[in-house]
């Protein structure tokens, strides 16, 4: 009440270069912390996953974003590839709704020994036991009832 608003407005002017430089510091210092702390993190994550979908081939155990396990049995050039997730079911996916690989595959040229000690693992699991306490090849098989 004893200071004239013209005598406060003085004051305040006098010193106008370094307040500028203060007024903005906290905005300059809060995009610096959003940068480091989320932007550069979302960036590194996205690029991650751009090079684990490019990198999907044949054989791979995935996961969707839907929650879909299964097997990609083909890989097509337009974003799209063909997921096995039961014995004889497939669904074609957007590659980029790919959240996980599981498992790698081995390159097609190398892996016929695998095949081989697959259908020799599931022999021995049939063998040990009896026919009626099988379980059913797939999920889905489980679930109709197929044995």
């Amino acid at each position: 009440m004893f200071i004239s608003p013209a005598f406060a407005q003085a004051a305040g002017g006098a010193s106008g270069g370094g307040s500028m430089l203060r007024q903005l510091m906290p905005l300059v210092l809060i995009f610096a912390v959003f940068y480091f702390l989320l932007i550069r993190p979302q960036q590194k994550k996205a690029k991650e996953h751009k090079a684990m979908i490019s990198a999907v081939r044949r054989g791979d155990k995935v996961v969707t974003a839907g929650g879909i396990m299964g097997k990609i049995t083909k890989v097509y050039d337009d974003d799209r590839a063909m997921v096995e997730i039961a014995d004889g079911v497939r669904i074609e996916v957007v590659q980029s709704t790919l959240t996980a690989v599981m498992s790698k595959s081995e390159p097609a040229d190398g892996g016929s020994d695998k095949k081989s000690d697959k259908k020799d693992d599931g022999d021995d699991k049939s063998d040990d036991k009896g026919s009626d306490d099988a379980k059913p090849a797939g999920r889905l098989a489980g679930l109709l009832g197929k044995k």
